[in-house]
């Protein structure tokens, strides 16, 4: 079946996968996506973020605040299961754009997902980084200031940040296969580890901390009441960036058609259930005002006196926040590659290794971007940017698919959005309240990457982009 883009362009784009037309490895199956998922959305969000949304937005209410972002990546979710399965290509929310919109809208979400998975990788980073010294504390040994924490958190320099992209960025240039295979095996460790700190702190749950449910509003918007609940699940939402990465990892699949709506599906319904009971435990434990700290369920932990249980889920956040950080630099390792295989970025971006099939130059420059700003960016300043960045692209999966469904209703879907419209309604309609949640700050920043994200393709993406007018 042929296809009919709309203006203004029509997209050329390689069939097969030569040494001069580059494709990647496809040898993942649907319970790779779904552990891909659960590494991308079960690290920041649970192990460090959820005591910050609780301290300064949500309260105990954190709990709805995690529902309320499940309900909006339902919609998306189900949106993004449509476009993976129709387009199982590498770029996800960037190649569906491309497909329906063009080049120069496709050049602008491609740009965010950068800044999404860049900021979300140093996120998760910098996490990792307070439960590792955390951890090492425990036994003696203490960094100095200087290279414990970003210039805005009193040091020069978070070199535990720096290490573990590093790490994680070497791994990514071996094969999807191995990073796919060690990415697994950590997924269920840490299931394990959170599965176990339910259980145990449910046995010591204080139902007085609970009430107020929702405390009353500290007089400004977000301080807790209603906005605070609001603004929690915008603050926390990044961690749901993991549809993002399974979409991305569409283009690696077996069977993309079968395989991506179950990775996707079911990375949400398994991730937003633990959310919301790790956010219940742990404001049953601790009063929430006391969770404003890098390693929130450690904290929990020990009120409860279990120092080699305490221990225990310290390595189990480490291992939380590695397949978290892993999966956002695979993610975006190839959307460089998408991009790059369009000519918006220099070909460099899009070799591909010729043994093990991975972007090996894409995933080193990226690594070592993401590795710079986890060393030298605070960690409440990329959670927000991660937010907003997230939400831009899932508003434009949901647009997608109602463009396509008019512009191409013919098409092949081997799944289909029951209700299409509705639900790409509402998931638009929600990411755009959550994105009205977050401080003024945050939308600038995002503005002025994106000018910069303009620059560049005036500069160099409109000239050398291999996309051709419609005829």
């Amino acid at each position: 079946m042929s296809r009919h883009l709309p203006d203004p362009v029509a997209i050329v784009r390689p069939e097969t996968p030569t040494p001069g037309n580059p494709d990647l490895s496809r040898s993942l199956t649907a319970p790779g996506l779904v552990a891909i998922g659960l590494g991308a959305t079960i690290g920041a969000g649970i192990f460090v973020l959820t005591g910050t949304a609780a301290a300064q937005y949500a309260g105990p209410a954190l709990s709805l605040s995690f529902v309320i972002g499940g309900v909006a990546c339902g919609f998306v979710g189900l949106c993004y299961a449509e476009l993976a399965a129709m387009i199982p290509e590498a770029g996800s929310t960037y190649t569906y754009t491309r497909e329906s919109l063009g080049r120069l809208p496709a050049w602008i979400i491609g740009w965010d997902l950068v800044l999404e998975f860049a900021m979300a990788a140093a996120t998760v980073a910098v996490g990792w980084s307070g439960y590792a010294q955390s951890l090492a504390a425990d036994f003696g040994l203490m960094l100095p200031p200087a290279l414990s924490g970003a210039p805005g958190d009193g040091g020069l320099i978070n070199l535990p940040a720096v290490g573990i992209v590093l790490l994680l960025t070497a791994l990514l240039t071996r094969a999807t296969r191995e990073a796919s295979l060690v990415n697994g095996l950590l997924v269920a460790a840490k299931i394990a580890i959170i599965l176990a700190f339910v259980g145990v702190g449910a046995m010591h749950i204080q139902p007085d901390l609970w009430h107020p449910f929702v405390p009353p509003n500290a007089g400004t918007f977000g301080a807790y009441g209603w906005s605070g609940v609001f603004r929690g699940a915008a603050v926390v939402f990044f961690a749901f960036i993991g549809f993002e990465t399974v979409a991305t990892a569409a283009g690696e699949c077996r069977a993309p058609q079968r395989d991506a709506p179950v990775g996707l599906i079911g990375s949400l319904v398994i991730t937003t259930i633990l959310y919301v009971a790790v956010a219940a435990v742990l404001t049953g434990l601790v009063p929430y005002r006391e969770l404003d700290v890098a390693d929130p369920i450690a904290k929990a932990i020990d009120r409860i006196d279990l120092p080699g249980f305490s221990m225990v889920i310290k390595v189990g956040a480490l291992l939380g926040l590695t397949t978290s950080a892993l999966t956002a630099l695979y993610g975006q390792g190839r959307i460089f590659f998408a991009m790059a295989r369009d000519g918006l970025l220099p070909g460099l971006f899009c070799q591909v290794n010729s043994e093990t099939r991975a972007p090996v130059a894409s995933q080193v420059v990226i690594g070592l971007f993401t590795a710079a700003v986890a060393g030298l960016v605070p960690i409440d300043i990329l959670g927000e940017i991660v937010s907003i960045g997230t939400l831009l692209a899932f508003c434009l999966v949901c647009a997608t698919v109602l463009i396509l469904r008019r512009t191409e209703p013919d098409r092949e879907r081997p799944f289909r959005v029951p209700a299409a419209t509705l639900v790409a309604a509402l998931g638009i309609l929600s990411c755009l309240v959550l994105m009205a949640s977050l401080p003024a700050d945050t939308w600038i920043r995002l503005a002025v990457w994106l000018v910069i994200g303009l620059a560049i393709y005036a500069g160099y993406g409109r000239r050398n982009a291999r996309l051709t007018r419609a005829g």
